[in-house]
C-alpha cells in the first residue's frame, strides 16, 4: 500500500480495539482470552475488505467469519473511506498484486461496478457483505435503499451518547468517583485486580453504557458501599485463581517488578477471590466468571444483564427504568 494514500490502511492480522493497549497490558487480554486452536500447518489467504466508510463493520464481519474456520490465517488489506474511482483502480491494483476474496460495503453504484468489473477482469471473487441484509430488509419494510454514505456513523444523540459514556468510564476507572456520582452509572463493576475491569467498561461505553469499576482491594476496598447504591447494577467480575496467578505474572514480567509478594502468592490469590465470590453472593450480586471470557463475550453477558433487569423493571408500576 502506498504511503501516498491516506484514506486507505493496510494491516496484517491487525486487531481493530485499540482500547485494549491503553487500558491493560497485551499479556492479560492474551492470557483472559480463549485460545484459538492451533495448526501446524495453517492456511494463509489474502482478504481484501473495500469499504467507503470507517470500514468496521466490514472488519468485524470478516473476523465473525474467519474465526469459524480453524487453521485458517487471514492476511487482511483494509481500504477505508474509498469515495473516488482513482482510489478505487489503487484498491484494484492491490487486489492484482495479492489476489484472494474481496469483500466488500459500497454504496455508490457507479464504485461498486468498478470493483466487480475489475474483479471480474481479475477472476478475483468479490462479495458485498451487507446484500443479502439490505435486500431481506428492503422486501420486509417495502422502503427504499438510502445511498447515503457512512450513515449509521451520523453526529446524532446515539454518537454524542457514546462520547459521554466514554468520559464517564475514564472518569470513574479504578474506584474513582463517590457514591452520588457512582448513581449516574448504568452498570459498576466490581472485582479483584486483572478481572478485565477496565476494558470492559471501555467497551461497554463504545455501546452508550455508562460503566465505572471498583477494584477489591485486600485491607483497603471490600466494595460494601456499592450496596448502598440504587440505580445502577452492579455486577462481580470472578476468574479462577491458577489463571488470575498467570496473568498477574505476566503483568508483573512486562513492569519489571518483583514477584515475591501476596499479589501472584497462590494461596493469597485463591483466598482474596474465594472472600470476593462469597462477598458478591452474600449481596445478592450477579456474578460473571470470565476466566475464558473474551472482553467482547463479558460485555455481551452484562448488557444481557441490563436488558433483563430493565424488562423486569417495566412490569413493575412506578419503578425506575
Amino acid at each position: 500500500m502506498s504511503n501516498g494514500a491516506p484514506a486507505f490502511a493496510q494491516a496484517a492480522g491487525k486487531e481493530s480495539d485499540g482500547m485494549r493497549a491503553v487500558f491493560e497490558d497485551e499479556e492479560t487480554i492474551r492470557a483472559m482470552s480463549p485460545a484459538r486452536p492451533s495448526s501446524r500447518l495453517a492456511t494463509y489467504f489474502h482478504v481484501h475488505l473495500v469499504s467507503d466508510s470507517t470500514g468496521e463493520t466490514l472488519n468485524a464481519m470478516a473476523k465473525a467469519v474467519i474465526a469459524r474456520f480453524d487453521g485458517v490465517i487471514p492476511i487482511e488489506h483494509i481500504y477505508a473511506l474509498v469515495r473516488s474511482p482513482k482510489q478505487m483502480e489503487r484498491v484494484l491494483e492491490e487486489v492484482a498484486g495479492a489476489p484472494g476474496v474481496v469483500l466488500h460495503t459500497l454504496v455508490d453504484r457507479e464504485l461498486r461496478e468498478q470493483l466487480e468489473e475489475g474483479c471480474r477482469r481479475l477472476q478475483t471473487p468479490q462479495i458485498g457483505a451487507l446484500d443479502p441484509l439490505v435486500g431481506a430488509l428492503s422486501g420486509y419494510l417495502g422502503a427504499n435503499i438510502s445511498t447515503r454514505v457512512g450513515a449509521q456513523h451520523a453526529l446524532d444523540h446515539g454518537y454524542f451518547n457514546r462520547i459521554g459514556a466514554l468520559d464517564f468510564a475514564i472518569a470513574h476507572d479504578d474506584g474513582q468517583g463517590t457514591l452520588d456520582q457512582l448513581e449516574h452509572a448504568d452498570v459498576v463493576l466490581c472485582g479483584v485486580s486483572r478481572t478485565s475491569k477496565t476494558p470492559t467498561c471501555i467497551y461497554l461505553a463504545n455501546r452508550g453504557i455508562r460503566a465505572a469499576n471498583v477494584p477489591l482491594v485486600p485491607g483497603q476496598e471490600d466494595g460494601e458501599r456499592l450496596t448502598q447504591l440504587k440505580h445502577p447494577l452492579v455486577v462481580g467480575l470472578t476468574v479462577a485463581p491458577d489463571r488470575l496467578v498467570q496473568i498477574r505474572r505476566n503483568r508483573l514480567e512486562g513492569l519489571n517488578a518483583a514477584r515475591a509478594s501476596d499479589y501472584v502468592d497462590h494461596d493469597a490469590v485463591r483466598d482474596e477471590t474465594v472472600k470476593a465470590r462469597r462477598a458478591f453472593e452474600r449481596r445478592g450480586w450477579p456474578t460473571i466468571d470470565v476466566t475464558r471470557r473474551s472482553v467482547e463475550e463479558t460485555a455481551a453477558a452484562i448488557i444481557n444483564l441490563l436488558s433483563e433487569r430493565r424488562s423486569r423493571r417495566q412490569d413493575i408500576p412506578g419503578a425506575p427504568s
